[in-house]
């Protein structure tokens, strides 16, 4: 029996947000994600949803009127994971070439709405 694939499951999203980490397009943490934020370099953050009130509203605060996809991914465990780390609340893609790949997996922007602003 063959299963049908309509679309890109989370699990892929986290295989590929293994290959950005060792192509050194991550950085995890709430500290390292603010940093990246702020300074432009962050293109998806992501957030585990697990992770503490206190440390989301951080990165929240920082994400506020900046254009950069966000959303939940796993829980702080999966997250690190992932990235090949211990359990992490946070991890920013800082490359549009994995960025956006995993935002496509996860419903997180739509392509076709030719939004090209950059900080």
């Amino acid at each position: 029996m063959t299963q049908a694939r309509t679309r890109p499951t989370a699990v892929e999203a986290l295989r590929l947000l293994g290959i950005a980490r060792r192509a050194g397009a991550v950085v995890w943490g709430t500290d390292a994600a603010r940093r990246a934020i702020r300074s432009g370099e962050a293109r998806l953050v992501l957030m585990a949803g697990d992770a503490s009130q206190v440390q989301l509203e951080k990165v929240r605060s920082a994400l506020e009127h900046r254009p950069i996809p966000r959303g939940t991914l796993g829980d702080r465990a999966t997250l690190g994971a992932a990235v090949g780390r211990a359990p992490v609340s946070v991890v920013a893609v800082t490359a549009d070439s994995f960025a956006g790949p995993v935002s496509e997996m996860l419903g997180l922007v739509e392509r076709s709405d030719g939004n090209g602003a950059e900080d």
